[in-house]
């Protein structure tokens, strides 16, 4: 159990699910993360819930111990939220640490982890005994159709002493009713896109970090880390994605750097429909975090 205890509710919510279904827990949090690949080889762990961001820099870390997660250990199954992620990082995470991740979600507020995908990995089941969940226009408040993205609103029908009712968490997402091949038949939620409040808006563009890092893990020359700076010179707003060259593709060779810069430029200003500015850095140079990662520095002032 490598999200954090204390009152975030990620580590002690998901501690005690797990314990209900029979499962043995390593309440290691985060950190000393060293210390954690130690204990999975040690007591052979087949699951791990953290952020998607702690399971990438643990994987880095044991990389540098000289462990392969995927072939060192009988890890198998990760259990990943608290912070968006993609259809693309969890193919990367998938492939490169031989396991199935899992989308789950949950807010303090609704009573911590409650809500996760099933094996088919085609969004997040919603007990529909237990929420209501609606899906709404974020500047009107006025109910979506299923299929059209939106804010999310909980509405909380078993829950003692803090009622919840149409209860906006800022949470964008697209709610789906269609009956999932694994035979149940309660709502869906599709991936969480991003959150009203994170959204950037440059230029009058509005631009997710989610989208960033959509595009970014397309591109094989480019690492899995990497960070938005958010400015402004004059009158004008100026994004900056700063993103780590992959080991395969760093180089010192200045005109082959200049290629892979112009490449991610490219890709990002067609997806964004705003100018990016690009800056490659070397592998292993932009921060790590153990808890949610930190993607975005908005230098701007009002």
């Amino acid at each position: 159990m490598s999200y954090g205890y204390g009152l975030f509710t990620g580590g002690l919510g998901v501690h005690y699910g797990a314990e209900r279904v029979g499962a043995t827990v390593l309440p290691t949090s985060v950190g000393n993360t060293e210390r954690q690949i130690e204990l999975m080889q040690d007591l052979h762990t087949t699951a791990i819930a953290c952020t998607p961001s702690y399971l990438l820099h643990m994987g880095e870390v044991a990389e540098k111990m000289g462990v392969s997660i995927k072939n060192d250990t009988d890890l198998r199954i990760g259990i990943l939220g608290a912070e968006p992620w993609s259809e693309q990082m969890r193919g990367r995470l998938e492939e490169w640490l031989g396991i199935r991740a899992y989308d789950i979600y949950g807010t303090s507020e609704l009573s911590g982890p409650m809500f996760t995908e099933c094996s088919e990995q085609q969004g997040i089941h919603i007990w529909g005994d237990i929420a209501l969940v609606e899906v709404v226009d974020p500047e009107t408040g006025e109910a979506l159709p299923p299929g059209e993205r939106g804010e999310m609103v909980v509405t909380m029908l078993q829950k003692e002493a803090f009622p919840l009712v149409r209860y906006r968490i800022g949470d964008i997402t697209v709610l789906d009713e269609e009956p999932c091949a694994c035979g149940r038949t309660h709502p869906r939620i599709r991936r969480i896109q991003g959150r009203v409040d994170d959204m950037l808006i440059v230029r009058g563009i509005n631009v997710f970090p989610s989208q960033v890092e959509h595009v970014l893990l397309e591109i094989p020359e480019v690492g899995r880390h990497f960070q938005i700076v958010i400015d402004r010179k004059g009158a004008l707003d100026t994004m900056l994605v700063r993103v780590e060259v992959s080991e395969e593709a760093f180089s010192d060779k200045i005109t082959e750097l200049m290629v892979i810069k112009k490449a991610v430029e490219h890709r990002l200003k067609t997806t964004l429909n705003v100018a990016v500015g690009v800056e490659l850095v070397e592998p292993g140079t932009l921060p790590r975090f153990e808890g949610k990662s930190k993607k975005v520095v908005d230098r701007r002032s009002l």
